[in-house]
């Protein structure tokens, strides 16, 4: 029997080449420039040979059956590497916070994130500041003042949290984080002229001064609908995907934390600044507007610096508010786990902003404290809140979303039932509250991560706009009920029923990512 000789395994080589070229010619996408085409067929930098490999069984056979001689193998070049230019490749072995602190483009968004949702909560204070000192008689409540300004500030969640997702996802993430930031910041900037020339005058029975207020915190208002949602999407594309849990930890508790840490700090920093400006400007009191106002300016110089790689090609078709909403709505409802993980965050925020209204009772309740002071209990929330998420952080990668989630949701439920039993010891009810917020971490960064993974880029503003909206809705009813159903049910049984709705999300949340299969549960 014949065997092949080297001239016609090389025949059959070439002509197996020829074959792929020639297909390759005649189809529509064939580039013509031939290492370019080469490169794009193979993704690596491979011989002619190993791109187009022959079977020696298949050339044998049409032979005459023997087996040819065998072929040494070639060296094979290493595959080049791609660099980003949106985040930088870090070691496998780099855990924690460190990987996405080193990531200059998550570190612009992360420190804009400070400033901005800081000011966001300093904001609701100077508003109530200026009506203080302003509007409001000495014999008269405030209360009727600052329903007013919380409803302006609530109407733009509302109504145009969720549309604002469909614009979000057509227009550039950064410019939209820029142009909100610089917006507000001019917005509150203006307050001192707007109010100085509408010193005097009325509408019906209105000061004209707070009817600008009003205008201003509405627009104020709206402006953060746009940002949240962009802020949450652009995450995913500066951030590698084995470091979004670390990467959520940071965002979540800056979010949160902004909460507890701008209502406690905003009286006294304002204050402060008040006094700094009076000195330096000769009597004119425009501090408190300066750092509110600086500080979403600030935060809009500090996205500048941030790179997003995506495309800035203009978007031709106009948007279709309904049609993408019910768009998001579909995917939202077609996925169990971003359905589930969103009900979490519901439940999570539901929480928080119950224990906002109930902690002044506790604080009232508890020995040596007064219903003022209630800002220490939320301080220990947040610091329990930097350690969950610290923790979270460093550690959270051994361990399931759903694992997470679950052992999150059971601590948030002892912690509320301790505090329930405790309502009259003062250092065991901060321990617990401490442990609240710790294991609150624990839940929120996982299901952050979740509906982050597990939504595509073209839908991300939609589902991260319906998040904002819920969630604000979620903020905002507790607000209203918690007080009521304190004063009929009692603090315990209000601390027991908020346990028992942490422990079915927990539930919930474990079932459904049990129940189905996705590679996001462990990132």
């Amino acid at each position: 029997m014949m065997r092949l000789s080297d001239s016609d395994l090389r025949t059959s080589i070439l002509a197996a080449t020829n074959h792929k070229m020639e297909e390759r010619e005649n189809c529509p996408d064939f580039q013509s420039e031939p290492v370019l085409a080469d490169r794009q067929w193979s993704n690596a930098q491979h011989t002619e040979m190993d791109k187009y490999p022959t079977n020696p069984e298949t050339d044998a056979s049409k032979s005459n059956g023997q087996p040819p001689a065998a072929i040494p193998p070639q060296p094979k070049a290493e595959p080049a590497a791609e660099i980003s230019e949106t985040f930088t490749e870090t070691p496998e072995t780099q855990t924690g916070f460190l990987p996405v602190i080193k990531n200059r483009n998550f570190l612009a968004l992360w420190s804009g994130q400070i400033f901005s949702q800081l000011a966001d909560k300093v904001y609701l204070v100077l508003t109530i500041a200026l009506v203080a000192s302003r509007f409001q008689a000495p014999d008269q409540s405030i209360s009727r003042w600052v329903s007013a300004i919380m409803i302006a500030f609530t109407i733009p969640a509302v109504l145009f949290g969720a549309a604002a997702g469909v614009y979000v996802d057509r227009w550039p993430k950064k410019a939209v984080l820029v142009a909100t930031n610089l917006l507000r910041g001019g917005f509150v900037l203006a307050l001192p002229l707007l109010l100085w020339l509408s010193d005097g005058f009325e509408i019906g029975k209105l000061p004209l001064g707070f009817c600008l207020l009003l205008l201003v915190t509405f627009l104020v208002s709206t402006l953060t609908q746009f940002f949240a949602p962009a802020e949450q999407s652009v995450i995913p594309l500066i951030v590698e995907r084995r470091h979004l849990l670390s990467a959520n930890s940071l965002y979540t508790t800056t979010m949160m934390g902004s909460v507890i840490i701008g209502f406690a700090v905003g009286e006294p920093l304002l204050a402060l600044a008040d006094t700094l400006f009076t000195n330096l400007g000769g009597g004119i009191g425009i501090g408190k507007e300066i750092v509110v106002g600086g500080s979403y300016a600030f935060a809009g110089v500090l996205l500048l610096l941030m790179k997003t790689g995506e495309k800035n090609e203009p978007e031709h078709e106009p948007p279709h508010p309904l049609a993408d909403l019910k768009d998001g709505l579909r995917y939202i409802n077609d996925q169990p786990k971003v359905r589930n993980a969103l009900i979490q965050l519901i439940i999570l925020f539901s929480i928080f902003a119950a224990l906002a209204v109930l902690a002044v009772r506790l604080a009232e309740m508890l020995p040596g404290m007064k219903a003022s002071q209630f800002g220490f209990l939320l301080a220990a929330v947040g610091v329990g809140m930097a350690v969950g998420a610290t923790t979270v952080g460093y550690l959270g990668h051994k361990f399931s979303h759903s694992q997470l989630s679950l052992i999150g949701s059971v601590g948030m439920a002892l912690a509320l039932l301790g505090l329930s039993a405790f309502t009259h010891h003062l250092w065991i009810s901060v321990l617990f509250i401490t442990l609240l917020g710790l294991f609150a971490s624990l839940v929120g960064v996982p299901m952050q991560t979740t509906i982050q993974s597990e939504t595509p880029e073209e839908m991300r503003g939609k589902v991260f706009g319906l998040q904002n909206n819920a969630t604000n809705i979620a903020l905002s009813l507790p607000l209203a009920l918690a007080g009521v159903a304190e004063t009929f049910l009692g603090l315990p049984a209000v601390f027991l029923a908020l346990a028992g709705l942490a422990i079915a999300g927990g539930v919930l949340t474990w079932y459904i990512f049990r129940s189905t299969n996705s590679k996001v549960d462990r990132i």
